[in-house]
């Protein structure tokens, strides 16, 4: 179903035994942002090396372990360091000052009162080529959380849950402005690191990421203690929107008026797809806490599999009459129970019966 790797040790271990192991994912990954690049924007790859490169310097300097654990991917996989580097930058590459782009991605996340346990999930949209990539990661690091996670061959952050109760997921947003600093992947793990949702925000607060994104984020701490938030990062600080009615929902614009001073959003598609996606979801999630439904992982099956707006809904599929390389769908689901530490996973896209527990 999905490659699943045990991680531990240095952070140059763990990355060459991700490479080794995941040398098919990473492979995969290569050719997809290779075309990508090309596709959006005719980025050659030796040029989408160079704009890696840029934020080379800020990675180092906020922490050099991600720096080592790309090398020991890279020699697990037998790449240049520079081709895994560009993998983990693909987001500032890819999103930034694209337009006419079909977006995706849907996550939500419940708490107390409308749901028993924290409960948070998505669907990740993007292009099926990498359906293949995908690894599942468990990562053992000294001193930090363990972490699970779901993600693209080569890069070492992306979506999923820790052992301190911290979860993350992502949604894109295409702006026409970026910096030199940490790429959103990074600050992804950088979340998945953390043993706090303090210490989760802190590390990607005050310009510290690259571009533009949404990380959804929720935190379990016991019994009757839990919070989600959605907390759209940019290189102008972060805007934060808590869930006080124990619901929260992103798609792919930004929401805060704050960034938007900043920031002109490339998406062309956000009332034909993005704020459809938003709302179905707000609406689907308030039929639920209106009939009394305390709200579980079935209620995240049957939304996430949900094709109000095809081929632009919830459960995202391709777009025929766009060309190739801008059709997105829904690569994989993902539903994460921190209260009981359990993820649940559908490769593809989503049916009620399709999910799995990982």
């Amino acid at each position: 179903m999905i490659n699943r790797i045990k991680l531990s040790g240095s952070p140059y271990q763990i990355g060459e035994l991700h490479g080794r192991k995941g040398k098919k994912e990473v492979i995969q990954s290569l050719e997809t942002y290779e075309s990508l690049f090309w596709g959006y924007s005719t980025l050659t790859w030796s040029q989408a090396r160079e704009v890696a490169l840029e934020h080379l310097t800020a990675i180092e300097a906020y922490n050099s372990d991600f720096i080592k654990e790309m090398e020991g991917v890279a020699k697990g996989a037998g790449v240049d360091f520079e081709d895994i580097l560009v993998l983990n930058t693909r987001s500032e590459i890819a999103l930034t000052g694209i337009r006419t782009f079909s977006d995706g991605c849907t996550a939500i996340a419940t708490t107390p009162p409308i749901s028993k346990d924290t409960i948070i999930g998505q669907n990740w949209d993007w292009k099926h080529s990498q359906t293949k990539s995908l690894l599942l990661l468990e990562i053992e690091q000294e001193g930090k959380p363990v972490i699970k996670m779901i993600t693209e061959g080569g890069i070492i952050g992306k979506i999923g849950f820790n052992s301190a109760g911290i979860g993350v997921c992502l949604n894109a947003l295409m702006t026409d402005r970026k910096s030199a600093q940490l790429p959103i992947h990074l600050g992804l793990r950088s979340v998945l690191n953390s043993h706090s949702l303090h210490e989760a925000i802190s590390k990607i607060n005050h310009g510290q990421i690259a571009s533009a994104a949404n990380f959804l984020i929720a935190s379990y701490e016991g019994e009757g203690q839990s919070m989600a938030a959605n907390i759209e990062v940019s290189p102008f600080g972060i805007d934060m929107f808590a869930g006080i009615d124990g619901t929260v929902v992103h798609t792919n614009h930004l929401c805060s008026q704050e960034l938007k001073n900043h920031l002109k959003e490339t998406n062309e598609f956000i009332f034909e797809d993005s704020m459809i996606r938003k709302n179905r979801a707000e609406q689907l999630i308030h039929v639920k806490a209106k009939a009394g439904t305390e709200i579980n992982e079935e209620n995240y099956k049957e939304w996430f599999t949900d094709t109000f707006n095809y081929p632009n809904s919830i459960n995202h599929h391709a777009n025929p009459n766009a060309p190739e390389h801008r059709q997105m769908e829904t690569v994989f689901s993902i539903i994460m129970n921190l209260t009981k530490q359990t993820m649940q996973l559908c490769i593809g896209k989503p049916t009620v019966e399709g999910y799995v527990k990982v």
